[in-house]
């Protein structure tokens, strides 16, 4: 059998990216599946509402720092009105205390969690396929040296470095690239990991060894015959690791270690609004942001739940 013949048997005759994306009808196998649309409509809601936080405000009539104490009650800062003072002009109502219109430190408060969460998803899965499909391919050292750096992170507290990293930034530093950065290092593992076996699993395979009998050099062969088809489970783990790190932007910013203090953020909204739940003052001023935050990380979780059964990544070289 010539080169060219196993590289079509083992699907190398059109691109692979593109050949699986007609094959499978992704988008079409992706809407079939329930739980995946349910996720995708709660994630899409609050990722459109953050990114056209400006254009919503301004229709609300409202900004993120304008104080409304003629709305709250002078005996204690509660907000007059039903549900924390929601009303026309105030969709959400507003803050307790200060009166700051609410929807608008909501939606830009999720402006900057999933910034930052999908700088940092981008970053750490980036840098996982890189040395993913590099352990794979090139095995040896660098396998083992990569092995026994992931091994070691593993065993690291990751969490309490991040806060006690947080705690120490200068105020003249950008807290949000710093967030980045930090969730980033302490994200590429167990994604690296995944990636380099699957990765070795597929340079055993005929079509990359008859590429490399013609002689290819490395980053060709990885980038031409690997990367297409590790594509759907570098997707997959970007999607599993976007939820997981709101989740860490909204706790680190309720331990008062996120973003500063003037920058809406959902996590200092519901740390901020504790003492009124315990006192049962303003219930609302935790369910809204809190039901944000909620929608933003059950609705990742299925979308790429769905996504990963659509992609198939677990079968997809066996088939």
């Amino acid at each position: 059998m010539s080169i060219a013949e196993i590289q079509q048997a083992e699907g190398r005759g059109t691109p692979a990216l593109g050949r699986f994306l007609r094959k499978r009808s992704v988008l079409g196998r992706f809407f079939r599946k329930r739980s995946g649309v349910a996720g995708l409509a709660m994630l899409v809601v609050p990722l459109v509402a953050g990114l056209c936080a400006p254009l919503l405000v301004r229709i609300e009539g409202q900004d993120p720092s304008t104080l409304h104490t003629d709305l709250l009650n002078p005996d204690g800062g509660r907000p007059l009105g039903a549900f924390g003072g929601v009303s026309a002009d105030h969709w959400l109502g507003v803050v307790p205390v200060t009166g700051v219109d609410l929807f608008a430190q909501i939606v830009y408060g999720i402006r900057s969690s999933l910034f930052i969460a999908f700088g940092a998803s981008i970053l750490s899965i980036a840098f996982a396929a890189v040395l993913g499909t590099a352990t794979g391919y090139f095995g040896g050292w660098l396998n083992a040296v990569a092995g026994r750096v992931i091994d070691f992170m593993f065993g690291f507290p990751g969490l309490m470095f991040v806060i006690a990293i947080m705690a120490i930034v200068p105020p003249e530093m950008p807290r949000g690239l710093v967030l980045v950065l930090v969730l980033a290092f302490f994200g590429w593992t167990v994604p690296a990991r995944i990636i380099g076996a699957q990765a070795g699993a597929i340079n055993a395979r005929a079509f990359v060894e008859a590429a490399r009998a013609t002689g290819a050099p490395p980053w060709q062969i990885i980038r031409r015959e690997m990367l297409p088809h590790l594509f759907g489970l570098v997707v997959v783990l970007f999607a599993m690791s976007l939820p997981g790190n709101v989740s860490v932007v909204a706790g680190l910013s309720f331990l008062g270690v996120g973003l500063r203090g003037d920058v809406p953020d959902l996590g200092k909204l519901l740390s901020d609004s504790l003492p009124w739940i315990y006192s049962g003052a303003d219930v609302w001023y935790m369910l809204f942001p809190g039901a944000v935050v909620f929608l933003i990380v059950f609705g990742a979780t299925l979308a790429g739940d769905a996504l990963r059964d659509v992609l198939d990544v677990r079968t997809e070289d066996a088939a």
